[in-house]
């Protein structure tokens, strides 16, 4: 009873003079207003700095894809932005500017070129723009561009609030408190979602740290063992005088580079900057073939067993990848049996076993300790490696699933603990023999005749064991430095053909300099080298033929027979 008193007590003043309630209801819709505005002002800066934060989240997730233009990853981060009801537009632009990969569902188009502008608004539409950088380095920038929610719309809450604070001014300290309230809230929420936005960036952080160190510590372990096989390899070949022993020794440091060889490829591979050079193969011949090279690659008390089906169809597949796959699955087979134990890689022909289409299908079974069901599903993806530090970049099965996806086919695991793994390549059968790659691969090395080679190097050792190829293989070799130098060495000496690198100093690089040489005289054999270059797809688009460093003799003697056969 006491609380009604109470109430009727402070509610007379306000029912008996009219003015004071108008008065009221005034300051009311003054103060409604003032809270419209501010929050207005809140509400847009929230917009502004979500918008911020996606932007930036994106930024950190592509800043990998963009440094190995990885266009097909890029694009897999923008589609995940793609479900978000607000985000209407979103794109990755290069350090030049060049849109890299977007979409725009509604608002028009993305902007053409992309430079870094703050949090603005135009035509009803929030866009923001974020650099992506890795250290000091600039690769690019990212573009969101979200929905702004209508005036009117906006407008109509702020009426209805004010309607109902002018007729519930006797509720003014109920309408406080619940606001109050609702602030704290909206408060707790905030911060709540700012440490979870730290943590969540810390974490990717922390996760891109430690594939950064899988990745280095793998790496450095492995080049470290090569570089020590072949050095020591090189002091100990300078103190023998015994023949077998100094075969054994150059045959050892072979191995040794081509190892290092097949290294900087698959890490290449993974970057997807490696041009994939398929060929009609033989799955037997070839499974055949790389047994010597699995008998280095796994333990004395490891055993592989081949169980291949008679008249398996041929594939067609960049053969080395091909080998690499295979050896990176036996190797984790391998590190799967502590022990030792038998390895047994099975290949039969699977008739519609690739979406209804003719297949071959490789398995490759380990009687090891088998996976966890979550490890299986996290088996191929980069960097994931349950090996120590130093033991595995992470890597292999990352390889495995690039190369099967790549030769149009597709690869899967399976697991079970305590029994074994089993992994499976299923690729597409090609309707070509190998006969025709077979002939090639085995042609004779040609003899230059004592035709003149222009070799365009800026390592001055590579240089040298160049013109000492061309010579022993029959030819004369004259060098320039720089792709400036070579055109002029061109004009003066008329070569019978030139071999270049294709990263060089100067203006020019190496696919620049044959243009030149090209619209000069278009029949002059070329043959381009790379040990990585971006412009090596724009090369081969162009025709021109591209040899992969490190190679040897023989791969330099079929790259001339090719150029100089294709003149005649």
């Amino acid at each position: 009873m006491a609380v009604r008193t109470s109430l009727r007590r402070f509610e007379l003043p306000f029912l008996g003079k009219a003015w004071i309630a108008a008065v009221f209801a005034v300051v009311l819709l003054l103060l409604g207003v003032a809270l419209a505005l501010s929050n207005e002002r809140s509400v847009a800066n929230e917009q502004a700095r979500r918008a911020t934060v996606q932007a930036e989240i994106l930024a950190g997730s592509v800043s990998a894809a963009l440094a190995f233009d990885d266009q097909p990853t890029a694009q897999e981060y923008v589609k995940a932005l793609h479900a978000s009801p607000e985000i209407e537009a979103a794109g990755i632009y290069d350090q030049n500017g060049a849109l890299f990969a977007g979409f725009a569902d509604s608002g028009g188009p993305l902007p053409k070129h992309g430079a870094p502008h703050d949090p603005r608004v135009e035509k009803g539409r929030l866009s923001v723009a974020v650099p992506v950088a890795q250290g000091n380095l600039h690769l690019g920038t990212v573009y969101v561009r979200t929905i702004v929610e209508p005036w009117t719309r906006r407008a109509s809450r702020y009426v209805a609030i004010g309607i109902i604070l002018t007729l519930a001014a006797l509720l003014i300290a109920v309408l406080g408190s619940a606001y109050s309230a609702a602030s704290a809230a909206y408060n707790s929420l905030q911060r709540e979602t700012d440490a979870r936005e730290r943590a969540e960036t810390a974490l990717r952080q922390a996760q891109k740290m430690e594939a950064m160190g899988q990745l280095t510590g793998g790496v450095a372990h492995d080049f470290n063992n090569l570089l020590m096989a072949a050095s020591s390899g090189v002091e100990l070949l300078q103190r023998s005088d015994d023949p077998k022993r100094r075969a054994r020794l150059v045959q050892g440091i072979k191995d040794a580079l081509d190892r290092g060889a097949k290294l900087t490829q698959q890490l290449l591979t993974f970057a997807r900057r490696t041009q994939v050079k398929p060929e009609v193969i033989d799955v037997g011949v070839r499974l055949q073939g790389i047994r010597d090279l699995l008998d280095r690659s796994l333990r004395e008390d490891v055993h592989v067993d081949f169980m291949l089906q008679d008249d398996l169809w041929p594939i067609e597949v960049d053969p080395a990848q091909f080998d690499i796959a295979i050896v990176n699955i036996a190797v984790n087979a391998r590190d799967a049996m502590p022990r030792g134990g038998e390895i047994d890689i099975e290949a039969k022909n699977l008739p519609g076993g690739l979406e209804g289409e003719d297949a071959v299908e490789i398995r490759v079974v380990d009687h090891g300790t088998g996976m966890q069901p979550d490890t299986v599903e996290k088996a191929f993806e980069p960097f994931f490696t349950t090996k120590g530090v130093g033991r595995g970049t992470g890597l292999g099965l990352s390889q495995v699933y690039g190369f099967a996806r790549a030769a149009g086919g597709m690869a899967y695991i399976e697991s079970t603990m305590g029994e074994g793994t089993t992994v499976c390549l299923v690729l597409p059968r090609c309707m070509r023999s190998a006969t025709q790659e077979a002939r090639r691969a085995t042609a004779k090395m040609p003899d230059l005749k004592n035709e003149k080679l222009l070799v365009v190097e800026d390592d001055d050792q590579i240089a040298d064991m160049l013109q000492q190829m061309v010579s022993e293989l029959g030819g004369r070799a004259i060098r320039a430095s720089t792709a400036e130098e070579g055109l002029r060495l061109f004009e003066k000496e008329s070569p019978d053909g030139i071999i270049s690198d294709m990263v060089m100093p100067g203006e020019w690089d190496g696919l620049e300099l044959v243009r030149q040489v090209r619209r000069r005289n278009g029949d002059v054999p070329v043959l381009l080298m790379t040990g990585y270059s971006s412009a090596a797809a724009q090369a081969r688009e162009e025709g021109y033929t591209l040899l992969e460093k490190p190679f040897n003799l023989e791969q330099l003697a079929r790259g001339l027979s090719d150029v100089f056969g294709a003149r005649a």
